[in-house]
């Protein structure tokens, strides 16, 4: 497959898991034009057993992943919150909300987030409606974690109880949507975000045909890319992608860029001024003591061309 020069843009991936990336990624994405990613509050792959492991996991997104990211010229910010797939240790999860609003009032959190369901158990929805009540009490928009399974009842559900909360959709995130369930999503106003994730949820040939269809206005292209087979690179891939298809800047802007900042803005953590007027990069900076880049600097940004 051919290689398509990447016209240099700023981009933002506002789903992405880097506890679990290198800084071989931050590095490949500040060359592709990401100035700034969130990351999501999510399970690590082995289910947690003890209070103290969730307090560690939050402190590392608001504390050494904000300053491994700033070593390669990205703003990291992050949601926090109980995802669902662990609100079902019910014991567990108790003791977990309890830590939320600790956590959800520091410097860079942008949302509660990612919540919703999973299995769509009775648990789930009991800790859900209790994160969005923190949403609303801390004024923090929402990110929504749609299940993987039975998709359209579980994005419709998730739909309704956010609006029986009283939580406005122009606050509410939906995130890992597809075909099935974007023009519901779209339709009711809320953000409809699309991961672009290899050989599941939806690739980026998926998401151009959707972005033709229904146009950029609330649409979010985001990575999720984890510890599983995803890319680091999906957002960037797929901007360059759309352009090629015939999709204009303004939208491909919109979509990956301007639309996750006026969505995730709305806490007062997050502006453009943020990596506009970023400081230089000093690659002798510590964190508790460590040095990231051990005294060298990044290596200097190049024209990146990617294969989509």
């Amino acid at each position: 497959m051919a290689e398509t020069p990447l016209r240099k843009r700023r981009l933002i991936d506002p789903h992405i898991h880097m506890v679990s990336r290198t800084t071989d990624d931050y590095q490949a994405m500040a060359n592709a034009g990401v100035v700034a990613v969130i990351e999501p509050a999510f399970w690590t792959g082995q289910p947690r057993t003890e209070i103290g492991t969730f307090k560690d996991y939050f402190s590392c997104l608001v504390g050494f992943e904000r300053f491994r990211a700033s070593q390669f010229g990205i703003k990291h910010y992050c949601t926090i919150g109980l995802n669902s797939k662990e609100a079902n240790n019910e014991a567990l999860a108790e003791e977990v909300i309890e830590l939320l609003p600790r956590f959800a009032g520091k410097e860079g959190v942008v949302a509660i987030g990612e919540i919703g369901y999973d299995e769509m158990t009775k648990a789930e929805e009991k800790f859900f409606r209790i994160q969005l009540e923190l949403a609303k009490e801390m004024d923090l928009p929402v990110m929504i974690h749609t299940p993987h399974r039975n998709k359209k009842v579980g994005t419709s559900r998730s739909m309704d109880v956010c609006m029986e909360h009283g939580i406005p959709p122009s606050k509410v995130v939906i995130d890992h949507n597809n075909e099935e369930t974007c023009k519901e999503v779209l339709d009711r106003g809320f953000w409809a975000a699309f991961t672009i994730y290899p050989k599941t949820k939806m690739g980026n040939q998926r998401m151009v045909d959707i972005a033709k269809r229904y146009g950029s206005d609330r649409v979010i292209v985001d990575s999720s890319a984890d510890w599983g087979n995803s890319d680091a690179l999906a957002v960037p891939k797929t901007a360059n992608l759309m352009i090629t298809s015939g999709i204009s800047e303004a939208a491909v802007d919109a979509m990956c860029y301007g639309n996750a900042l006026l969505a995730y803005g709305q806490s007062g953590q997050m502006k453009e001024s943020d990596w506009l007027d970023a400081a230089v990069i000093d690659p002798k900076r510590e964190f508790e003591g460590n040095s990231l880049l051990r005294g060298g600097g990044p290596e200097a940004p190049e024209d990146s061309r990617l294969i989509v």
